[in-house]
Order: structure tokens, then sequence, then C-alpha cells
């Protein structure tokens, strides 16, 4: 039998994980892997046990939302040789889970993450140094992954999300950034930015990318310009919510890149994968091309 570490959120979601325990612990049995349990004890503690235990096991599993995935791969990330990594969703939106096809069905995503499947290698972002799995925004919308209270995430998953944001419009300013890119530069106001490497944001399918690839080395990028009038703020928001396709008008923009710096005369605070990201004036996003495995869904 081979060490498998789960480290699994008691609090993610519902609160339903301890209850599904010993079935996740019997799949993984049943795979012929060797299990330690660690039950996080707070934020910050799944980077710490992935890293601090990460080198003894052949595979880590993280259960949680995507926060909790988040955090286990920040640990990894400081490992010279982290082990294979797996996924068991147990969060309100579970972006994470729908990018890497893993089954919402609690036994089923642990048969998989135990499975001997060919791991993904998986593009990883850095803000600022700071890892993140799927996504780095500012502006509109970045503010209500972590404001929005846990209840009503779990009461109306995504819709949360995007009522949150939708009411938030009105009081949210543009940022003027500078924006340097692959040896690119544009300038201009923004109100709403995101980095990402993803085919969900807070449960918004449909991104207006041209093309999601987890292991080709490029974020998609979408910035949303100062809108002229209130036709393109629609348009701007009917494009994000994947209810239009994306346009080469005036307010928004999209494209792919690697390495990415915003500069602003102001602060900007950020969000990575739903949670605080920090707050400065120059913010850089590195892709860490096929930094870790996953083992993902077919």
């Amino acid at each position: 039998m081979e060490p498998l570490l789960l480290i699994y959120n008691p609090t993610a979601g519902k609160g339903q994980l301890p209850d599904e325990l010993a079935a996740v612990l019997d799949e993984f049995t049943k795979a012929n892997w060797l299990v330690t349990a660690y039950p996080t004890q707070g934020k910050g503690d799944a980077a710490r046990a992935a890293r601090e235990l990460g080198p003894r096991f052949h595979r880590v599993v993280c259960a949680g939302g995507d926060g909790t995935l988040s955090e286990t791969v920040t640990g990894l990330m400081q490992l010279e040789k982290p082990p294979i990594l797996g996924y068991i969703p147990f969060g309100s939106t579970n972006d994470c889970a729908t990018t890497l096809h893993i089954p919402r069905v609690y036994k089923k995503a642990a048969a998989l993450a135990g499975s001997d499947i060919p791991p993904l290698a998986w593009d990883i972002g850095t803000l600022n140094e700071r890892p993140f799995v799927y996504v780095a925004a500012f502006g509109a919308f970045t503010e209500v992954a972590y404001d929005t209270p846990q209840d009503l995430k779990n009461t109306f998953g995504h819709l949360a999300y995007v009522m949150a944001g939708i009411a938030s419009i009105p009081s949210i300013a543009p940022y003027h950034i500078k924006v340097e890119y692959d040896g690119n530069t544009l300038e201009d106001d923004f109100f709403y930015g995101m980095v990402c490497n993803t085919y969900s944001v807070g449960g918004m399918k449909n991104l207006p990318t041209d093309r999601v690839e987890l292991d080709d080395g490029l974020f998609e990028v979408i910035l949303v310009k100062k809108p002229v009038n209130i036709f393109e703020v629609g348009a701007a928001l009917q494009s994000l919510l994947g209810q239009a396709p994306a346009t080469t008008g005036s307010a928004l923009i999209s494209f792919h890149a690697s390495d990415l710096k915003f500069t602003c005369d102001k602060p900007i605070p950020w969000t990575i994968d739903g949670e605080f990201g920090g707050k400065e004036s120059v913010n850089e996003i590195v892709n860490c091309q096929r930094a870790l495995t996953i083992i993902r869904g077919s």
C-alpha cells in the first residue's frame, strides 16, 4: 500500500464532508492507498499541512472548496518535488471541479482522486509570487467571493456571486492602469480585470476566451474598460456572464498572455481563487507552466 495524505476542510460548503468521510476513506483503501487524514484547523492550515507533510506521501488529496484547493497548492508549490494532487470538491461553487471534469458525487470524486489515471501537468499562476490555481481579479465582482456570507453561498451557489456582483457595480470606480504583457503595452481606465486559467469563475461558465488550455503556459485575460454608455455596460456584463460572445467593442478586451504587470497610481485590491489577494499599486502575474500534476476527469 502506498501512503496518501487527505487534507480536508470540515466546514467547506454545507459542512457535509465529515458525514461522507468514511465513504471517501473506503474508496482510497479499495484503491490500495494507506490514508492519513488531516482536518484543517483554520485559514492557511491546508497550505502548512501540504508543505510540512506532503514530502512523506506519494499522493496528496484535498477535500473542500476551491479555497482549500488553492491553499493546498500554495503549500505544494514550496516543495522541490511535489506529489501528485487529487481533489474532492465539497465547496459551494467548485469552479476548479468544473474545469477539471471532477464529479460532484463524493465517492466518484474520491475514486478518481485515488486512481492511476495519468495526471495533468497543470499551469499554476502567481500574483506577486503568491500562487493561485484558477483566477486573479480586480474591480467589479471581485469583492463578492470573500464578502458574500457563507450561508448565502450555501443557499444560492453561483447565483450569490452574480447577484452581489451586479448589485455592487454602481459603487465601483475604474482604475487607470498600464498593463504590460509579453512585450505589449496598453493603458486605459478599467473597472474589471481577470487573469484566469479556467472554464468557470464564480459559477459563470462560457467565459469570453478564445480557448482554454490548462497546460499551455498562457492565461486567459479579460479587461473591461470604463464604459461610454449604459449599452456598453450591458454588453460587457452579458459577455462576462456567458450570455453573449465577446466582441471587439470598446468596453471589453480579451487576449492571452504568460506574464503581466499591472501598474496603477493607487493600490489595487485583488482576489485570488475567491480570497483576498493583497492590495498593491504594482502587481505582477506569472504563469508557472506545468508546475504541478493533478488527477482530472475525462
